[in-house]
């Protein structure tokens, strides 16, 4: 049998993770949009995270030189408290959870996160940050099944939590059809403490 050749890129982000609880009442909040739009690729929630800097395709090589001083950033820094509250969409296609809370700290840290990147030589396209969660997509001829169901979470308000990790993740987007998985490459607990 022949053996698999890992791949020579990956796609990487990083990025916080509301916790269990504080996804468990936005599922909820979303049961009735699950039902109604069961046609659009809905992400999974074990997969929710709000990204801090997308990198992009690195190579595998390049991961290494980003743990230590995410590392030492996560140990450096206080969580940040945050909250999932409310829906939105992005062109139509995109429905996504808003965030609130320490927003300051929020975009602060991922400040910090993408002068550290560079600092290890690692260039991306930088974007705005906009924090949000990302639940769905749906094709560009759908659109009013995004719109809707981001209305259905006008009203919705989430616990506030306090960010336990800075992850780094990997995904298999563009890896060949199916939904998107994501995975932990590394996680660093904030305020002290090792993955």
């Amino acid at each position: 049998m022949k053996e698999k050749t890992p791949p020579a890129t990956v796609r990487v982000f990083i990025a916080l993770a509301p916790p269990d609880e504080a996804k468990a009442e936005l599922e909820h909040a979303l049961g009735p949009a699950y039902g109604a739009y069961p046609r659009m690729r809905w992400n999974r929630i074990e997969d929710w995270h709000i990204t801090l800097a997308f990198l992009g395709e690195l190579p595998v090589s390049a991961v290494p030189l980003l743990r230590p001083p995410l590392a030492a950033l996560a140990a450096a820094r206080e969580p940040v408290e945050l909250a999932l509250r409310g829906g939105g969409h992005f062109d139509e296609r995109v429905l996504w959870s808003g965030i609130e809370g320490d927003l300051e700290a929020l975009h602060l840290l991922a400040s910090d996160v993408r002068a550290l990147v560079k600092e290890c030589g690692i260039a991306f396209e930088e974007r705005v940050l906009r924090p949000h969660l990302t639940l769905a997509r749906t094709r560009r001829s759908d659109p009013a099944c995004v719109v809707e169901a981001a209305a259905g979470l006008e009203g919705f308000s989430g616990r506030r939590w306090h960010s336990e990790r800075l992850h780094l993740v990997g995904s298999n987007q563009g890896r060949g059809p199916g939904p998107i998985h994501y995975r932990d490459i590394e996680s660093w607990a904030f305020g002290g403490g090792g993955s």
